[in-house]
């Protein structure tokens, strides 16, 4: 289910669908589409997200968001043609939008079609419906111990779900894609969002985010690869060296210059260009990767450099932070 309220991006990605569903019965079909079809939804500009509540909607609008989109959850569809106008500002921030509508909008949703079918509405859109059969639906409210936008003391869970689904079978019927998320694991419709909206598009590119760190003030706790390079000389040893930082060319000099430094950066250039596409392939569009020696001001930022010349050299676009290189050498 769901969280009511709006919510502009990062989205919430808040929602009662389990990383591993139940089974649904053999009558409740994903309807796939044909090529043709899979075509015309690669990369659209605007995504209209809806569904029913507790079908997958905060996940897959949150997907959409890791693969580039400007996200609103919640909204008024009143709004869309506002919001819209984003993809025609010159921003790659606004390039892709999509929007989450539902039946949490009470009144203002049952507008939905006519403003989707508004002759005034010039920008092509997707409309993506998240679907999943009454039993899997009831088990995830259940399992979430989270009521129903239409339950309350005089609608039982089971019949504010039949409500739901005739309201919504209009705008079924009018859905370019229809994902029934009966049978999905949340990974699994992560992948058929990249999939159908991504597909192969050009311009997909790993962001590698390259930081330096001391481990004396702690490990880097949102990096996805951590490599400690205290097994390498250091030049805090040498007092005329100490004052001064990885980036200046004394200690690049000092940490490069050494063969075992020239082995190391082979081998963890190959390790990385390897291993990165990889996570590009599984819809990972930003990855961390950081370097730590022991006050994160000699070594790791000479390395981290490095490391991100290498990288960009490679192809990739890269973003270096050093966190502790301003820490007082003395106390390194």
């Amino acid at each position: 289910m769901d969280t009511p309220g709006t919510n502009t991006t990062p989205c919430d990605t808040t929602d009662t669908t389990p990383s591993v569903l139940p089974p649904t019965p053999d009558d409740a079909l994903t309807p796939t589409p044909d090529s043709a079809t899979a075509s015309a939804l690669s990369d659209p500009r605007l995504v209209i997200v809806t569904g029913m509540s507790g079908a997958g909607r905060s996940r897959a609008l949150a997907a959409l968001e890791d693969f580039g989109y400007f996200c609103v959850d919640n909204l008024p569809p009143q709004m869309i043609p506002q919001v819209a106008k984003l993809t025609e500002i010159d921003d790659p921030h606004f390039a892709r939008v999509a929007v989450a509508c539902d039946i949490r909008g009470g009144e203002l949703f049952d507008s939905l079609l006519d403003i989707l079918n508004d002759p005034d509405q010039v920008v092509p859109y997707t409309l993506l419906y998240l679907d999943a059969n009454d039993a899997v639906l009831i088990n995830r409210y259940k399992e979430n111990r989270r009521r129903h936008p239409l339950e309350d003391n005089r609608t039982i869970l089971k019949r504010a779900i039949e409500i739901e689904r005739g309201v919504l079978e209009p705008i079924r019927a009018s859905a370019d894609l229809v994902i029934d998320t009966s049978r999905l694991r949340a990974s699994e419709l992560r992948a058929r969002i990249k999939s159908d909206f991504i597909g192969q598009r050009d311009d997909a590119q790993l962001t590698v985010i390259v930081t330096s760190f001391g481990f004396k003030y702690g490990m880097q706790a949102d990096a996805d690869i951590v490599f400690d390079v205290r097994f390498l000389p250091n030049p805090y040893w040498d007092p005329d060296l100490r004052p001064l930082s990885g980036r200046d060319a004394a200690i690049s000099q000092f940490v490069l210059s050494r063969p075992e430094t020239q082995s190391f950066l082979a081998r963890w250039t190959d390790l990385l260009t390897d291993t990165l596409p990889r996570y590009l392939a599984e819809g990972k569009l930003s990855i961390t990767v950081a370097l730590g020696c022991t006050g994160g001001r000699h070594r790791s930022v000479t390395l981290a450099e490095e490391t991100a010349r290498r990288l960009k050299l490679a192809g990739y676009a890269t973003h270096v932070v050093h966190r502790d290189i301003d820490r007082d050498p003395v106390n390194v």
